[in-house]
């Protein structure tokens, strides 16, 4: 059995970022960039008012009262095309342009109007309530960096910089075998000794949320031409990802198969819990990453191991799963040559430490559990005893795509 970082490292080692596509903005969100963002414009791109009100010069109304000439207005999107003298002032509107010999926005609040006579009443700061031309950015600046996940705010910020579409990384194509006589899919009759499979269905969904494209090939049947024909439908995948068929047992089938097409194996067997029966090779230029058949065993290798490929492949950093510290709630027992991944929910305290809480049974069959879990609880290889109180490390569970 080989450690859990060491793994992790053979696992993101074996891949490299992949190559850019154009998108338009509005196919964009959650994708990673490729290439840097740059500004092909100014914002703004001359000085604008920041309020509604009247354009003068500061030297005009360091004292107030005092009464100004209003010379024309000018509404946003237009232009007022004389310059502002001695004594005089054009009303403005949120957005426009400031005109020539202004440089100080009144707000109306601040003013009486008789006619074209507009009155000062407080005097305003130089340069008040105007936004500068490049406030927000100038032409040529990096706005956002290659290698960060589109979110909304992103996307509004590559749009006011004037790109109507971006490079971001090709999506990892993520094929997805399940393997076993003793399955079937979700709604499909089930035999006396069957039981619904949900792997296929969790880890698809799994790639989706890490930012591939899922492919399922469905259920490979416990025989072998019949996994051999199932396994070759992921030519042009990334990575081939099995679930089940990797451990030792007569009708564990997919190492010794899978070789028969060419798979070479870099290791086989993790020093961790759940998920000890894990296969990493490849087959040509597909790499190929056995998952347990059990559904906790398959969802949580998913996060330690198939999301650093993922994420590897779209060139984002901070590959493995982010640890926080907690305080664990109750007392465990000292941990054996295993890396334990614990199933807990997770309490916020006022002033901001975690405390976590985990399940009295850990069975990596009840996939109800981890459903109901907002972390998991990392313990090192012989670990020793904790008692409540003491700080351990977790993982916690949310979504890779803010939401703005």
């Amino acid at each position: 059995m080989i450690p859990v970082d060491e793994a992790i490292s053979r696992i993101t080692g074996a891949f490299e970022p992949l190559a850019g596509e154009t998108v338009w903005l509005g196919e964009a969100v959650g994708r990673v960039l490729a290439e840097d963002v740059v500004a092909r414009t100014t914002q703004p791109p001359f000085d604008v008012s920041a309020m509604d009100g009247y354009a003068v010069r500061g030297e005009d109304v360091s004292v107030a009262p005092v009464t100004l000439k209003q010379i024309g207005d000018v509404p946003a999107g237009q232009h007022f095309e004389g310059t502002v003298g001695a004594g005089e002032t054009v009303r403005i509107f949120t957005g426009s342009r400031v005109p020539n010999g202004a440089d100080t926005i009144v707000i109306q609040e601040n003013t009486e109007s008789d006619g074209h006579q507009i009155t000062v009443l407080k005097a305003p700061r130089k340069a008040q309530f105007i936004r500068p031309a490049g406030l927000d950015f100038s032409v040529g600046d990096i706005g956002l960096k290659a290698g960060q996940r589109l979110t909304p705010r992103a996307i509004g910020y590559a749009a006011s910089m004037n790109h109507p579409s971006l490079t971001v990384r090709r999506k990892p194509r993520v094929a997805i075998l399940a393997t076993g006589d003793e399955i079937v899919m979700p709604g499909e009759p089930i035999g006396p000794n069957q039981i619904v499979s949900s792997n296929s269905h969790a880890l698809a969904a799994a790639v989706q949320n890490y930012g591939g494209e899922p492919l399922s090939l469905g259920i490979a049947p416990d025989d072998r031409q019949g996994l051999k024909a199932m396994a070759a439908g992921a030519k042009g995948a990334d990575i081939l990802v099995t679930t089940g068929g990797a451990s030792v047992g007569d009708y564990d089938l997919v190492q010794s198969v899978l070789g028969e097409i060419g798979l070479e194996l870099d290791f086989w067997k993790i020093a961790m819990r759940p998920g000890k029966p894990l296969i990493f090779g490849s087959i040509g230029d597909t790499q190929v990453l056995g998952l347990p058949g059990n559904p906790v065993s398959a969802l949580v290798c998913a996060l330690i191991f198939m999301r650093p490929a993922i994420y590897r492949m779209l060139g984002l950093a901070n590959e493995s799963a982010p640890e926080l510290p907690a305080r664990i709630d109750r007392d465990l027992a000292a941990n054996d040559e295993r890396q334990d991944y614990l199933r807990a929910t997770l309490r916020s305290a006022p002033d901001g430490e975690l405390s976590a809480s985990p399940f009295e049974r850990q069975d990596s069959s009840m996939i109800s559990l981890l459903v109901q879990s907002e972390a998991l609880i990392v313990r090192p290889p012989f670990d020793p005893a904790v008692s409540a109180g003491d700080m351990v490390k977790v993982i916690p569970f949310s979504s890779d795509i803010p939401l703005i």
